[in-house]
């Protein structure tokens, strides 16, 4: 037999002891059962036949019973229960809240009441009960119960803590005149609660953890963020009875995942490059808006220029310089001073106290009475106007050194900076300083290696009006900026030129050294006038000689490996040809003005340093109008590695040689590379220029020394008829000298040519014998010996080239501006 109050409807709410619920057992004056209502035949299973007339002790358990009995005997306390163990019919042992309570007395002596209910039941009821008081009285979680219309009718202690004043004039209101202008913060909910409760009211459908913000009636002046949820209550036949609504105050909460957040969007956002400029902006980008309505983050001058602050640039800021500003109104309403120029800071400012002790100066309310403003008055104006109430400077430092500082400040958003906005500006601080540092390191590194790459290719080439020329130097290092690859216009004797592109293994700066060391030597073998196939040879030696040193000082390490390819030829002017040879490297490509492209047949030799093997030169014809293009290897494998199709490319790029070179350069660089080369590239389009017939004047002297009066004879006239008179007493001295030496100490025959040249008059004298001339200090006494170095005390510069059969010595004397811009008569 189940009851009400020991089953299912113990657990309804109501008092399992009380006394229209309870187990009813009446005894008398000598504990006799005299009473046994049917709730207690229903608790312990014993009819009333069983039990009445007999005493309450035979169904009590030892050693309860002794206590019972002075219990059942001692004073009376009404709300005090006690659990005592009493036998069920079945045998076993029940434990059972009792209460005892003392009825009038009759004339058959005392009357005892024993109200009992099952422990558990009571035990159950009354942790309900403290739940509920405790929800009413003690939670921190706010509940709000609206009635079906969705007014107030209840709310518990922790909600009308945030509701000022007596809890009554609150009742019957809406959620919207509780909050006025909050917000869900949930876009998948609608904007207003009102509509959301009347759907939970509506489907029963519970909503949890909705975020909302708004200000409390209690505190107007802070914003708040709530998490809510909505339940429906209804009675047991179902009806909507209203809604309750559990609020959890989550300011603190969501301010630090705002802030978890900002630092997450920080670290992926701020450094993303080592460009100095750019970090800071990335800062900046992160501050406003979600920190502060405006910033001005200003460096040092030595930080911008990638140096080492100064410890005495901490003292001072008439030395920063603005480097970004950023506001939430696109015209930057509070910028005082635009980004590039200087800022200056009065003493006893946040920003120059911040720079001198390195710590940041947070203004929760600003004072435009100030000192420092009344110091400043346009910066005074500007917060005055706007109405800038919070006001923070924090240090940008890293690795101990301030590098600047940044201004933060507040005047749309009307709460002033707290110390968690300080923290988090702090750690924000640190992160981007760190990269500031690292980006200003970088610029520094990145100075010093384009200033190593600018002293190892040319500043510029030269000018020549026998080789018009044009090149881009693309390094696959675009950060470092340097690279292996290399170029060069070499004005060599006699109005030729000397034509060079090169290639070193590798990138970087390690390239870039060997790179210019090359370089260096080429030139050196080009001022020797070597051929083209035995300048590579002694190239070849020498890289030779700079891999076994750099494998001998890293013998397991890439850092050991040094190679390089060339590409060298010579144009003569004279001739119209050039002679090529190659290392390794890909072949020149020769634009006719109308012919397809052509790449001549330059015998291909070993790659430099591998040593042991000749190289071939081959001598090219360039007709008037071609143009002619070499190129490192990365210039036809930058797209998709495919060579074939690089060289299909260039075709294209060089097609119409007629136009403009940098035209050609820019057509190359769009058709054949990529925004980002995998490998260095470097190419050099030149347009050769025959010289006039008339600018080269060549004759076949007999081998005696009456030859020296006929060649003085020649000389002075072919000058009159290029209107160069003025150099022909030193004309005729080099040429004298020239043709006394080769028919004293060389072997006919012998020839003499002239050379008029822009901006040069080159005398040289061919003969057959291979002995070299060389300067000397002729004595007193001595007749002769003194050639040579009268020619070198006239002429610009002099020297030797040998040729196949014999060799040419020959000299250069400037000529005069005035006559180098007129024309040959």
């Amino acid at each position: 037999m189940t009851t009400p109050s020991n089953g299912p409807a113990g657990a309804d709410g109501g008092d399992p002891l009380r006394l229209t619920r309870a187990a009813n057992v009446m005894l008398d004056g000598r504990g006799l059962v005299t009473g046994w209502s049917p709730e207690a035949e229903g608790l312990l299973g014993y009819r009333s036949g069983e039990v009445i007339g007999h005493s309450i002790e035979t169904l009590m358990v030892q050693p309860d019973g002794a206590g019972v009995a002075a219990w059942l005997t001692g004073p009376e306390y009404p709300h005090q229960s006690r659990v005592i163990t009493l036998r069920h019919r079945s045998g076993r042992l029940m434990p059972v809240a009792a209460v005892r309570r003392r009825l009038p007395d009759t004339a058959a002596g005392p009357v005892l009441l024993l109200l009992l209910a099952d422990a558990v039941h009571v035990r159950d009821w009354q942790l309900r009960q403290a739940m509920l008081h405790g929800i009413i009285t003690q939670s921190p979680v706010a509940l709000t119960i609206y009635g079906p219309d969705l007014r107030v009718t209840w709310a518990n202690a922790a909600a009308r803590l945030e509701l000022p004043g007596t809890f009554a004039q609150y009742v019957g209101r809406r959620e919207n005149e509780l909050y006025p202008g909050s917000q869900v913060l949930s876009a998948q909910y609608p904007a207003s609660v009102t509509q959301l409760m009347s759907r939970v009211l509506d489907s029963g459908q519970t909503v949890v953890g909705l975020h909302y913000r708004g200000r409390p009636p209690a505190d107007p002046s802070r914003e708040h963020v709530w998490s809510l949820s909505y339940y429906r209550l209804q009675d047991a036949q179902g009806k909507p009875l209203g809604v309750c609504e559990e609020s959890v105050d989550v300011t603190d909460l969501h301010h630090a995942q705002r802030r978890l957040a900002l630092l997450n969007e920080a670290s992926a956002l701020i450094g993303s490059t080592l460009d100095l400029s750019r970090t800071i902006e990335e800062l900046a980008e992160v501050l406003v808006p979600s920190v502060a309505d405006f910033t001005a983050i200003d460096l040092l001058g030595d930080v911008l220029a990638g140096r080492e602050p100064d410890a005495r640039s901490t003292e001072r800021t008439d030395g920063m310089c603005r480097v970004v500003h950023r506001s939430v109104r696109e015209d930057l309403p509070e910028a005082v001073v635009t980004p590039g120029h200087t800022v200056d800071y009065r003493e006893g400012s946040p920003q120059w106290q911040c720079l001198a002790g390195g710590q940041p100066v947070l203004t929760t309310v600003l004072d435009l009475s100030s000192p420092w403003l009344l110091q400043d008055p346009v910066r005074s104006a500007r917060m005055r106007t706007l109405g800038i109430h919070s006001h923070l400077v924090v240090p940008l430092r890293a690795r101990g050194v301030t590098m600047g500082v940044a201004t933060l400040m507040r005047w749309r958003n009307p709460d002033p900076f707290a110390a968690e906005d300080l923290l988090l500006v702090e750690e924000l601080a640190a992160r981007a300083a760190l990269c500031i540092d690292n980006a200003r390191r970088y610029t520094r590194e990145h100075q010093s290696a384009l200033t190593l790459q600018r002293s190892l290719l040319p500043h510029e080439l030269p000018t020549n009006t026998v080789v018009e020329a044009a090149y881009r130097y693309l390094p696959a290092d675009a950060e470092a900026g340097v690279g292996g690859d290399w170029f060069d216009v070499l004005p060599l004797a006699s109005a030729r030129v000397g034509l060079v592109v090169g290639d070193v293994i590798g990138h970087g700066l390690r390239a870039a050294a060997t790179m210019g060391r090359l370089r260096t030597a080429v030139h050196t073998l080009a001022d020797l006038d070597l051929p083209p196939d035995e300048l590579l040879a002694h190239l070849d030696d020498l890289v030779s000689r700079l891999a076994a040193e750099a494998e001998a000082a890293h013998p397991c390490d890439v850092e050991g490996v040094v190679g390089a390819s060339c590409l060298y030829g010579i144009y003569d002017p004279v001739t119209q040809r050039a002679t090529f040879a190659r290392a390794g490297h890909p072949p020149p490509a020769l634009a006719h003005p109308d012919k397809p492209l052509q790449f001549p047949e330059i015998p291909a030799g070993p790659p430099l340093g591998i040593g042991a093997l000749p190289f071939e030169s081959a001598e090219v014809d360039i007709p008037d109008g071609a143009v002619l293009a070499l190129y490192t290897d990365g210039l036809l494998t930058a797209s998709d590695g495919d060579t074939d199709a690089g060289l299909e490319r260039l075709g294209f790029a060089l097609a119409h040689p007629d136009r403009p070179l940098q035209e050609i350069c820019d057509t190359m660089e769009r058709i054949l590379l990529p925004d980002r080369p995998p490998d260095d590239v470097a190419f050099l389009v030149a347009r050769p220029h025959a010289l006039p017939a008339e600018s080269v004047a060549s004759w076949d002297l007999p081998f005696e020394p009456a030859a020296v009066a006929r060649a003085r004879e020649l000389t002075r006239d072919r000058l009159t008829r290029w209107q160069l008179e003025e150099l022909a007493f030193q004309a005729e001295l080099i040429v004298s000298e020239l043709l006394t030496n080769a028919i004293r100490y060389a072997r006919g025959p012998i020839a003499l040519r002239l050379i008029r040249a822009q901006d040069r008059l080159i005398c040289s004298v061919c003969d057959h014998s291979s002995t070299s001339p060389h300067l000397r200090r002729a004595k007193v006494v001595e007749e002769g010996g003194r050639g040579l170095f009268l020619v070198a005390q006239f002429a610009l510069r002099w020297g030797t080239r040998y040729a196949g059969d014999g060799k040419i010595i020959w000299a250069e004397l400037p000529v005069p501006c005035l006559q180098a811009e007129g024309s040959v008569q």
